[in-house]
């Protein structure tokens, strides 16, 4: 199978790791995911939701090597190795896996708060979120010091060769949206390590927070749309969907002109009732602004709302990865031209694999 075909179809259906336990469940990012890396191409796989429970792909023993479909090998895969950072622990005896983790084979990824003032409440909480799940599990701490991030930083690209920091925040209760402690953060971090930094949070109410971002090292931006139509918005995110989206592409403007076009970039969910064309022509539009759309597969997470709710198929998404890429390669635009950040990463989605290409 054509590896753009087989990681957006294992992306949909997801894997079936038979006698293993890995990945990782609940938490902020690609949650309930396994990395793995097929014919050079790290990508993030469902493995503990229902449909991959389903799935038509397996894979047998620990860490075995062979993808399976229909009892036939299609394809080799390899696992990433722990980290060995993991291992490590805090003077105060904090793990640093409860401080960072390891996304992909080189992103260290990071929640800097982990709660949120929609989450306890299931009229405003996004429907997809799991952010507080890792943290009712005792998997994480609910606010990382910036002393704490940097210890873990160094240790990662010392010990595991780790390319980038991708910060992200729950919403905390303040106009600046998380803005402020992100530059806390990230300037103890460049102080202590050489390492690009995205920062992820919503718009914030003064857009001089993108200047002050930019000026503690903050390489690139993320400010992340989810979903777009606006029933799709209020079913979906109904808190989150009274940022209206004009308010969005304001600040998205805004923070081109401090990042530089292609720095900064936005999560769109496609699967949870957006058209085709409305993604499509949202890309498009994000594009012309130079803001990178970075398109993913919704991964229903179990424990939330959401958990039954089908993944859009491969189909579906091969359809969008073929327009939007390109677009992408049209605008002269890519992943890899981004400093830091999960358009950089690319292994939630597939759409990397659809640039530069004459296909």
């Amino acid at each position: 199978m054509d590896k753009r075909k087989l990681i957006t179809d294992l992306q949909s259906k997801g894997l079936k790791l038979l006698d293993l336990d890995t990945g990782r469940k609940g938490g902020a990012g690609p949650s309930d995911h396994q990395a793995l890396t097929i014919d050079g191409t790290t990508v993030m796989i469902p493995v503990h939701t229902s449909t991959a429970v389903q799935s038509p792909y397996t894979v047998e023993t620990d860490l075995g090597t062979s993808l399976q479909s229909n009892d036939r090998t299609i394809a080799s895969i390899q696992f990433p190795t722990q980290p060995k950072f993991y291992s490590l622990k805090t003077a105060e005896g904090i793990p640093y896996k409860q401080i960072a983790l390891l996304h992909s084979h080189n992103v260290l990824a990071t929640t800097v708060l982990q709660t949120c003032i929609r989450y306890s409440n299931r009229n405003t909480a996004c429907q997809f979120c799991a952010i507080e799940q890792s943290l009712a599990a005792e998997k994480t701490i609910a606010k990382k010091t910036p002393a704490q991030l940097a210890e873990v930083a160094e240790a990662a690209v010392r010990l595991d060769g780790v390319e980038q920091l991708v910060m992200t925040t729950g919403t905390p209760n303040t106009t600046d949206r998380g803005a402020a402690y992100l530059i806390e953060c990230a300037k103890v971090v460049k102080a202590k390590v050489n390492l690009p930094i995205q920062a992820q949070c919503e718009p914030p109410n003064d857009f001089i927070w993108f200047g002050r971002m930019k000026e503690a090292g903050i390489d690139t931006l993320g400010m992340h749309i989810e979903v777009i139509e606006p029933e799709v918005r209020d079913r979906i995110m109904p808190g989150k969907a009274k940022v209206d989206l004009d308010y969005y592409f304001e600040a998205f403007t805004a923070a081109v002109n401090v990042f530089g076009w292609g720095q900064v970039s936005t999560y769109i969910l496609a699967g949870l009732g957006d058209s085709q064309k409305t993604i499509i022509d949202t890309c498009d539009r994000l594009i012309k602004i130079g803001v990178y759309p970075f398109v993913v597969p919704f991964v229903p997470i179990t424990g939330t709302p959401l958990a039954s709710y089908q993944p859009p198929s491969s189909e579906f998404m091969y359809g969008i990865y073929s327009q939007v890429g390109s677009m992408l390669n049209e605008a002269g635009m890519s992943s890899q031209a981004i400093k830091a950040g999960c358009a950089k990463c690319g292994a939630c989605s597939a759409l990397s694999t659809f640039e530069n290409i004459n296909s």
